[in-house]
This record gives structure tokens, sequence and C-alpha cells, in this order.
């Protein structure tokens, strides 16, 4: 059986939403086993926990790891929303991800592909099996919304949970 990893990107973006009514980066991720249950979820908390390393990709991992106790999680998956960092790719070959799905690529710190490949360096002695573009047009709105309020062009959503619209 393959993995439903429309699902468990529903369930980073669910991750993100989160982040962005925070105030956060909107990034969601989640860490599931091979068979698609989910164990972790978690979304961007760096300004919430004052840590630099509290990427949501870190946060499911370490939450993931305390589950299985163990600091590998051999056979398991991860979705996250937008391509991870050096820094969090670094932690997803640690931990042994067998396969890591994101939704829209980071041509400014992406290590899976765009700006670094992590994910296939043959001098490293894991690799990540890549599924990119899963729900890439909503990963990429959510995180351009986001970009676009902090920089002012389009209004802060209303309480009432409408979105405004934007080009």
């Amino acid at each position: 059986m393959d993995l439903d990893w429309n699902r468990l990107m529903e369930e980073a973006l669910r991750e993100a939403e989160k982040a962005f009514a925070e105030g956060e980066v909107p990034v969601g991720a989640v860490v599931a086993r091979g068979d698609g249950t989910v164990i972790s979820r978690a979304h961007n908390r760096l300004i919430a926990l004052n840590d630099p390393t509290a990427h949501a990709e870190i946060l499911a991992l370490r939450e993931a790891c305390c589950r299985v106790r163990n600091y590998r999680l051999p056979g398991m998956v991860m979705a996250v929303t937008i391509e991870p960092c050096p820094m969090c790719m670094g932690a997803i070959l640690q931990a042994r991800i067998a396969r890591l799905a994101f939704g829209a690529w980071d041509t400014k710190s992406g290590a899976a592909g765009s700006l670094y490949n992590l994910a296939a360096d043959r001098r490293l002695n894991h690799h990540v099996e890549l599924i990119t573009g899963v729900r890439e047009e909503g990963c990429r709105r959510l995180i351009r919304e986001f970009f676009r309020m902090r920089r002012g062009k389009i209004p802060r959503r209303s309480d009432t949970g409408e979105v405004p619209k934007w080009s």
C-alpha cells in the first residue's frame, strides 16, 4: 500500500495554519510510520519558544523520537509544507527518516534540492527518498500570504476567519 501523501500534507498544512495564527512563519510537519499512522505533528515556534531551532521539522522529530523512545526513526516518513533548511535536513538524515515529502520549494534556504541537496549527497551515510510538490500550490499560497502581510501588502486576516483576496 502506498502512502496517502495528500492526507499527510493536509495535516502538515493544518499545523502551518496554527503557526500563521500565532505570527510564526507558517510551516507545518508531520512524522508518520510507514503505513501512514501519524505519530507526531508540529509547527514553527521559534518566536514562542525563543529558540532558533524550533522549526516544525525539528519539533516533530523530537516528539516522534520521544514517542518511540529512540533517537532514530528508521522506516518513518515525514511530510512538511516547505522544503527543509540545512539544519532540518541534517536532523532528518540523523533521525534516519526513510521518505520525505514537501510541498513548496525554498529557493533561498532549501536543502532538499533547490539550494543544496543533502538528501542525495553520496558523501553522507544516509539518503532520504524525496517526494516533491505535494499540495504545492496550497503550501506556497500560505507562505506567500504570510510574507505579503508582513510587508504590509495585504491586510491582516479578520477575526471572522475570512481570508483576504490577494494577487
